[in-house]
């Protein structure tokens, strides 16, 4: 059961972390949340992440996503234009 509904009270939302030398942690996405933010299938996901298509970060067995980095890869592929240092800051 979920505590939230056994305690009536709902549960704290994880917030960032403010790390030294960087600004906040975000947060990271597995396959699912990553292929509902792209419209695609986990499984999808999964194979351009092993591909390296897609930005990925393995962990383990596991495939995690930035969701900041998978809007400058939408940037870059809807535009068809090399990735510059312009756009990853």
């Amino acid at each position: 059961m979920d505590s939230a509904k056994t305690t009536g009270k709902a549960l704290p939302q994880p917030q960032p972390l403010q790390a030294q030398g960087h600004q906040y942690f975000e947060p990271l996405l597995d396959e699912v949340q990553a292929g509902e933010l792209l419209g695609l299938h986990p499984k999808t996901v999964q194979r351009l992440a092993r591909q390296e298509e897609l930005p990925a970060i393995r962990i383990g067995r596991y495939w995690r996503f930035r969701a900041s980095a998978l809007n400058v890869w939408i940037d870059v592929q809807s535009t068809g234009q090399p990735l510059t240092s312009e756009r990853t800051q």
